[in-house]
């Protein structure tokens, strides 16, 4: 299991963490049940906040959320060995990143895509946190987010990410891409 130590601001002394208590770690499928409480408590937060038609359903499902734990590519956040966020990162070319609709994308390097952010709403920052652990992995970054998701749009401007224009989910919906 890879397992990242996250050091924020003061809690680094003479280049250690002094405060261990955070962590990003490949989840596992013990973490499933965890997983699938936040992402409710995320679609509950998307309903109340305008945004009715993201994730609806099942989704993410638990099928989708197995195979990225066997790709070692969904990762958990946790803070005194409790999760509180989630999120996939994916290291190889996102498939519907290749055509890009009233924009373009800054760079054709390699990028890593952060998809399904999630969180339970109990740790302040934590966007940042992942953002800089998949920072640690790749230096160029993409997401993308429903035009519903004003919430995500704002954590992604605020995190120095920036619209670079429209791509479409292989079910044709519309998404505003984003690049950092």
């Amino acid at each position: 299991m890879e397992k990242h130590i996250l050091c924020n601001g003061d809690s680094k002394t003479h280049g250690r963490c002094t405060n261990l208590s955070e962590e990003i770690v490949t989840a596992t499928e013990a973490d499933l049940p965890r997983i699938l409480e936040i992402y409710d408590i995320a679609k509950a937060y998307m309903r109340a906040n305008g945004n009715p038609n993201q994730w609806n359903g099942a989704y993410p499902d638990p099928e989708t959320l197995r195979t990225d734990i066997e790709k070692q590519r969904l990762y958990v956040y946790k803070k005194a060995g409790s999760i509180h966020g989630v999120f996939m990162l994916l290291l190889e070319e996102e498939p519907t990143y290749a055509y890009i609709e009233d924009g373009s994308w800054r760079e054709e390097t390699p990028y890593g895509t952060i998809h399904r952010l999630a969180g339970d709403g109990e740790v302040r920052g934590l966007f940042a946190k992942c953002v800089a652990f998949c920072e640690s992995k790749v230096k160029y970054l993409r997401a993308d987010t429903h035009f519903d998701n004003h919430t995500m749009q704002h954590l992604l401007e605020k995190n120095g990410f920036e619209r670079r224009g429209i791509i479409y989910l292989k079910n044709g919906d519309p998404r505003i891409a984003y690049q950092k």
